[in-house]
């Protein structure tokens, strides 16, 4: 029994390692500098809550916080919507033989840079973009709207990334519903939207939430959609940590920020797992 302990502590200590220097000890030392503070370019390392303080009182602060939230929810909200039905349709829709070939066009925008997606997306929302000329063309408009650098435009570019994200997950849990449940409840006389309701969606929930927790975490922490797509009309936290570090050389108040921005993805998990169990109850 101590050769197998040992064993596996030797297995597991590369990961442990890997997770303790790039993770335990960066979130440890970011904590830390939260409770730091810089008055007139000095750095006063006495502990103190001045930088969450701040968080809450300055309007600046709060409003990048609740910017964030509000459009992380949104994209989470439109990307699940959108993708469960394509999901559905792919697993129980489309023929076994043809799965493959549409879960591989899904994921074709996987295959382009991030940013490259992010510039189309503003050729195609700018004022003399396709969107405006096919409106103007058919009479729907006299004068461009207002697409991009706005805060609908840093939605759009999420949604359109994250749609096939979740589209994955939820797919993967569909495929692995036993048909015979599904058979099983039509034989006892239950509709469609009944099977849907009682067995698929319940069976497809660690999908549903796998892809939701994994679109909350990377849009609430990206930067590079709403800078191009959105502008600074509307600043999210991303985007505010850097101005703190580029602009003022306020690391604390930047290191306060990203607690912010941890403690919202730490309580959307424990929702999300609060969830999950209620469905399995």
């Amino acid at each position: 029994m101590r050769s197998s302990a040992w064993r596996g502590a030797l297995l597991a200590a590369p990961a442990v390692l890997w997770t303790f220097a790039f993770f335990v000890l960066p979130s440890s030392a970011i904590a830390l500098w939260s409770f730091f503070r810089r008055e007139g370019g000095v750095l006063v390392t006495t502990p103190s809550l001045d930088n969450y303080r701040r968080l809450i009182a300055d309007d600046t602060y709060a409003l990048a916080l609740q910017h964030s939230l509000e459009t992380t929810l949104l994209v989470t909200a439109l990307s699940v919507l959108l993708a469960y039905p394509l999901a559905y349709a792919i697993a129980y829709r489309v023929a076994p033989r043809w799965q493959r070939a549409v879960l591989m066009l899904a994921v074709l925008p996987f295959w382009t840079s991030y940013v490259v997606r992010s510039y189309a997306w503003l050729l195609v929302l700018a004022p003399e973009g396709v969107i405006n000329r096919a409106l103007m063309a058919w009479g729907w408009i006299a004068e461009p709207l207002e697409l991009a650098f706005t805060p609908s435009a840093s939605v759009i570019g999420f949604v359109h990334f994250f749609v096939m994200l979740c589209t994955l997950t939820i797919y993967a849990s569909l495929v692995r519903i036993d048909p015979k449940l599904r058979l099983a409840a039509a034989d006892l006389g239950a509709s469609r939207w009944q099977t849907f309701a009682r067995i698929t969606l319940p069976l497809s929930a660690p999908g549903v939430a796998a892809g939701a927790f994994l679109t909350f975490v990377i849009t609430i922490g990206d930067y590079v959609t709403p800078q191009i797509l959105g502008g600074n009309t509307e600043l999210l936290l991303p985007q505010m940590i850097l101005m703190q570090i580029q602009r003022r050389a306020d690391i604390p108040m930047a290191s306060a920020l990203s607690m912010a921005m941890m403690v919202c993805v730490t309580l959307a998990y424990f929702a999300l797992a609060r969830w999950l169990s209620a469905k399995r109850a």
